[in-house]
């Protein structure tokens, strides 16, 4: 969910429930530290030094991509009526208990249906595996109790993992700190009133004159 765009839409209340990875362009600062790691946890290894050495080469779900300067990660957003699983000849894909939109590889015959519907333009085509790549939310190890792989690789914060109506607050909170500290926030800028000092008047040269003619040198 992308966070310039959730706090200005009124979600309904049992959509704040729901267990989201937040996203905050303005703090991605594109190291692609996410990309990595996603790439390692969809490997066989699971290990960073050995990953980019097995066939086929694990692919990252998510991405980096630039708009308007501001580096942008884009994911799967598991969608609540997710076009991908409609339009999926096989079913292949399927949504778990969670909401979680996920790809059975088994099942999946690279028709790239699903890329065409998406509307966020995720789910690609794996040449090497002639199957789509997509996120699934590290399913595995939100079950185990950890965060996402992504999440828990950005440095910035960028990325958030968490019920949304928690992650929210979280983000007005930020909003709030901004404004009062002075920094722009869209649509509004508070700026502290100054109060400007008293200018010290500049003595000319004949007030110095002036002040010093009763002194006599002899």
């Amino acid at each position: 969910m992308i966070a310039t765009e959730a706090v200005k839409v009124k979600i309904p209340p049992e959509e704040l429930e729901k267990t989201v990875i937040f996203i905050d362009p303005e703090k991605c600062m594109g190291c692609r530290s996410c990309e990595i790691a996603c790439a390692v946890e969809h490997s066989l290894s699971k290990e960073v030094y050995r990953a980019p050495m097995e066939k086929p080469l694990p692919k990252p779900r998510i991405r980096i991509l630039v708009a308007d300067l501001f580096n942008v990660p884009m994911r799967c957003q598991h969608c609540k009526d997710a076009p991908c699983i409609n339009v999926c000849p096989t079913k292949a894909l399927s949504k778990t208990d969670e909401g979680f939109v996920i790809l059975t590889p088994e099942k999946c015959i690279g028709c790239i249906m699903c890329a065409l519907a998406c509307p966020f333009g995720h789910p690609r085509y794996n040449i090497e595996t002639k199957t789509i790549v997509k996120c699934d939310f590290c399913i595995d190890r939100v079950r185990a109790g950890k965060l996402p792989a992504c999440v828990e690789a950005c440095p910035t914060g960028a990325l958030k993992y968490g019920r949304l109506e928690e992650l929210l607050e979280e983000v007005a909170v930020e909003k709030a700190k901004q404004m009062i500290s002075g920094m722009a926030v869209p649509g509004i800028v508070y700026v502290k009133p100054v109060i400007p000092a008293k200018a010290v008047p500049v003595p000319k040269p004949l007030d110095i004159y002036a002040k010093y003619s009763p002194v006599s040198w002899r």
